[in-house]
C-alpha cells in the first residue's frame, strides 16, 4: 500500500493534527516543511504529516559527499536537517513532525527521545523489538532475535555488530519549532541503500519489517506511527 488513497486527516484535542498525505514528491514535501514553519506564529496548530516518496537519497548538513558510493541514478537532494545521507522509498513511512517544542516544555534531547520511543512502542505493537544504539540516532533491531526482549549487552566493540537499522532519524528546529522527522522501513527495495554508507556509516545493514517476517502494509504502520506521535507530543 502506498499514498494512492485519499489523504486523511485528524484531530484530537489538544493533539497535532495527523495529515496522512501520502506517497508525494520529497522537494515539495520539503518545501512545505520549510514555509509552514517559517510561517507558523505561537497560535499555530502542531501537524504531523505522514508521507512516502519516491526515490531519492538526501543529505544532511553535516552530509560528506563519499558517503553517497552510487546513486544509480538516483536523485541526491540536499537538505538543512542533521546528520548524514539515507535513503527514501516507497514502502517506507516518514513520519514529519511539526511541533512548538516551547509549547511542550521540552528540549531537542527529550524530543529525540521521544520520536525513538514512538518508533519502538511501533515495532514493540508488531512483536518486534527495537534498540537504541547510544551516539547513533535512529532505531535497530538484533537481527540474530527480532522479536526477542533481550537489552543489548556490553561493552560492544563494533555498536552496530548483529544489527539491522529500520528506522533513520534527522531532524530541523528552527525557532524552537521543528521540521523534518523519522522514516520507519516496512516493506520497500532496499538495496539503493548499498550505494550510500546509511547516516555516514559504512557497511551499517539496514533492513525493513518485511525482511524481519513481519507482512503489514503501509498505512498500517503510518497509522500506528502517527498515533503514538500525536500522543507523546501533545
Amino acid at each position: 500500500m502506498s499514498g494512492t488513497s485519499p489523504a486523511l486527516d485528524s484531530a484530537r484535542g489538544n493533539s497535532p493534527t495527523l495529515r496522512m498525505r501520502g506517497r508525494v514528491a520529497y522537494v515539495k514535501t520539503l518545501d512545505e516543511m520549510r514555509a509552514f514553519t517559517e510561517t507558523r506564529d505561537a497560535s499555530t496548530p502542531d501537524e504531523i504529516w505522514l508521507c512516502e516518496h519516491e526515490p531519492v537519497y538526501t543529505q544532511g548538513v553535516a552530509g560528506k559527499a563519499d558517503h553517497v558510493l552510487d546513486a544509480h541514478g538516483i536523485p541526491i537532494v540536499q537538505t538543512n536537517r542533521g546528520g548524514q545521507v539515507t535513503y527514501h522509498g516507497p514502502g517506507q513511512v516518514v513520519a514529519y513532525p511539526l511541533i512548538d517544542l516551547r509549547r511542550l516544555n521540552i528540549y531537542v534531547k527529550e524530543y529525540v527521545y521521544r520520536l525513538e520511543h514512538c518508533v519502538i512502542k511501533t515495532l514493540e505493537s508488531l512483536g518486534v523489538t527495537g534498540h537504541r544504539v547510544a551516539g547513533a540516532p535512529g532505531i535497530y533491531v538484533n537481527l540474530a532475535d527480532p522479536f526477542g526482549h533481550a537489552a543489548l549487552t556490553g561493552p560492544r566493540i563494533d555498536p552496530f555488530a548483529g544489527l539491522g537499522k529500520v528506522a533513520a532519524l534527522g531532524i530541523k528546529v528552527s525557532r524552537h519549532c521543528t521540521y523534518h522527522g523519522v522514516a520507519m522501513n516496512v516493506a520497500m527495495d532496499l538495496s539503493p541503500f548499498g550505494g550510500i554508507n546509511p547516516c555516514g556509516y559504512a557497511g551499517l545493514q539496514t533492513v525493513d519489517l518485511a525482511t524481519l517476517g513481519v507482512h503489514t502494509d503501509w498505512n498500517t504502520v503510518a497509522t500506528r506511527l502517527g498515533d503514538k506521535l500525536a500522543a507523546h507530543l501533545s
